[in-house]
């Protein structure tokens, strides 16, 4: 044991006079003198040189120190570098146009949460597209198709063609069946079963999933070493969801905790490692509408198409924001309602949540109206910005805890040597304000830039 570590030290210590001396480590990529942003740490690293081989960071260190060369070399001078971000939730019908969207935007990163063309071919599709780091695609995780009922959401609750039982979505009709249909799915390369517990977003509602069946599709899941991650979308869902078993929860607009009459359900939550994605895009989504100024980022992208654009004019949409404006005055006993009011109480909770172990992730729920692949990504951390987040906590949500909740945290989420490099070059220090996450210069995807 002793000589195994001796020869350990020998080694190290001459791969490090190996690296000190040597001028050129036939790296790929240089970047050079850039600031690097520690979403570790919380913190930004000055003035570094950063060498890139394979796809993998090599060597991070001050700049000056050595004079690295590499086959391609970018100045950082005053810029900043950050991980590539990740949305962890996501739906899309037509992944060749939104994987590009995705990754304009920095997202090198997609937890796609069932939908309805998700069939296996379709996700192996995504899946390799996304494993190519030569092309304008994330990286992609996924669950299984979603797990529901007949007759409720989503498939009632968004109808059309695509759903096929069996294929887009499994229907569950009774307990006996969920042993088999799980180990069925665990076949598939998924980190986890979605189950859809909801009762829908809007009237009229449909019956939620039974208690019952999701204990059982959460006992079966851990038996084939899946998780379950849970649609919820009021305080009576989570907490089915909790008493279930349910650690991974993909939406949190519609939960409103009180911490002081809630600490049955919190106790519970405190106690467990919990998984929580945000879609606070939801609420602004709804009020898009009436803002017309939100659209004008959006339409100087030149990425999106002109009837995503086209639906501001919509007056079903407009009718829409008016509903939702009613129902929120009304749940906040507000005579007027701005964006700030609907996001206020929400992020205050998130941060409280997080503050006692809970990791929280950002997803956007893209696949809904005036939720924009890419883009909206942004506009979630601007809303928790909004809300009283600190830009370095936001960005830990959008890198190294969606890291964390893909179980790839071994090699994405950070900045650091020997994981890959995903990455994105920005003009602006988004520490500063969030907003200056859309300074991006370059993205990079396994050293490759975009």
């Amino acid at each position: 044991m002793k000589n195994n570590l001796f020869y350990l030290i020998i080694s190290l210590i001459s791969l490090h006079a190996l690296i000190s001396c040597q001028q050129n480590l036939d790296a790929d990529l240089l970047i050079r003198n850039v600031q690097i942003i520690d979403v570790l740490n919380g913190s930004v690293l000055n003035n570094q040189d950063l060498l890139i081989k394979s796809g993998q960071i090599l060597l991070i260190q001050q700049h000056g120190k050595n004079n690295f060369t590499a086959s391609t070399i970018v100045d950082g001078t005053n810029k900043y570098l950050i991980p590539g971000l990740f949305d962890c939730h996501v739906h899309t019908t037509n992944y060749q146009e939104d994987f590009p969207r995705f990754m304009h935007y920095g997202i090198t990163g997609v937890f796609i949460t069932g939908g309805s063309v998700c069939t296996d071919a379709y996700y192996e599709q995504m899946r390799k597209a996304g494993q190519e780091d030569t092309i304008y695609a994330p990286r992609v995780f996924h669950t299984s198709q979603h797990f529901t009922m007949e007759g409720r959401h989503p498939v009632k609750t968004y109808g059309g063609n695509n759903w096929q039982e069996g294929k887009t979505v499994f229907f569950l009709h009774d307990t006996m069946e969920i042993k088999s249909l799980v180990a069925k799915v665990a076949q598939q390369p998924i980190l986890g079963i979605k189950v859809t517990i909801e009762d829908g977003p809007h009237p009229p509602l449909v019956e939620r999933m039974p208690l019952e069946f999701i204990h059982k599709v959460v006992t079966e899941a851990h038996a084939n070493q899946l998780e379950v991650f849970a649609h919820v979308s009021d305080n009576i869902e989570l907490e089915m969801a909790v008493e279930a078993g349910v650690r991974n929860l993909v939406h949190f607009t519609g939960v409103d905790i009180d911490f002081r009459k809630d600490t049955a359900i919190l106790s519970k939550i405190y106690a467990g490692h919990f998984d929580w994605v945000t879609t606070l895009m939801l609420d602004k989504s709804f009020l898009y509408p009436n803002n017309p100024e939100w659209i004008e980022p959006v339409k100087a992208s030149n990425i999106y198409s002109q009837e995503m654009i086209d639906k501001m004019n919509d007056p079903g949409y407009l009718f829409r924001a008016e509903d939702y404006i009613s129902f929120m005055k009304e749940y906040l006993k507000l005579d007027t309602i701005s964006l700030r009011d609907v996001i206020e109480f929400q992020v205050h909770d998130i941060m409280e949540l997080a503050s006692h172990g809970v990791n929280f992730v950002l997803g956007t729920d893209t696949g809904n109206d005036f939720i924009f692949p890419g883009y909206s990504l942004h506009e979630e951390m601007q809303l928790l910005e909004m809300g009283g987040m600190s830009p370095v906590d936001i960005l830990k949500m959008a890198t190294i805890n969606a890291a964390v909740m893909m179980h790839a945290d071994d090699h994405l989420g950070s900045i650091s040597v020997g994981k890959t490099a995903d990455m994105i070059l920005l003009s602006k220090n988004p520490l500063e304000q969030i907003e200056n996450t859309l300074s991006i210069e370059r993205v990079f995807k396994g050293g490759n830039s975009f």
